[in-house]
């Protein structure tokens, strides 16, 4: 079997998954850094989509969280590159929540930019093409 890389739609999201009671803070809404670490579990699965490579985060830029996340929201997590360096991807995520019983509600949470460096096995910086 041959590798191809996967070319991740920007309609289709890198990853989504249900928010759940374990998520909150004492406030009844999901942590920010729940969040933050579903932002970077985004980016790299869209980085490794790009160029099948391991990856580091280097800087996540401008998180803005302009909506809160409950219990049994479904977040989406839609990413697209912004810029492709040597060693490095610059990656849009942004961040979406369906909710309600029927999910028909939809509400724009946070958007962030990641920036990946791609490393070898002694996390040195190494060409992503």
């Amino acid at each position: 079997m041959t590798k191809k890389n996967i070319k991740l739609q920007s309609d289709i999201p890198a990853i989504r998954t249900v928010m759940m009671p374990s998520d909150t803070n004492p406030m009844g809404s999901i942590f920010g850094g729940r969040i933050l670490s579903l932002i970077d579990l985004a980016a790299g699965v869209h980085a490794r989509s790009v160029a099948p490579k391991r990856y580091v985060t280097k800087i996540m830029r401008e998180v803005n969280f302009i909506a809160p996340v409950s219990v049994g929201d479904l977040v989406s997590f839609y990413t697209k590159t912004v810029k492709l360096g040597t060693t490095s991807i610059a990656i849009r995520v942004d961040v979406e929540v369906h909710r309600g019983v029927d999910l028909v509600e939809v509400v724009s949470v946070t958007s962030a930019e990641v920036v990946m460096v791609a490393v070898d096995d002694q996390k040195r910086p190494i060409a992503i093409l």
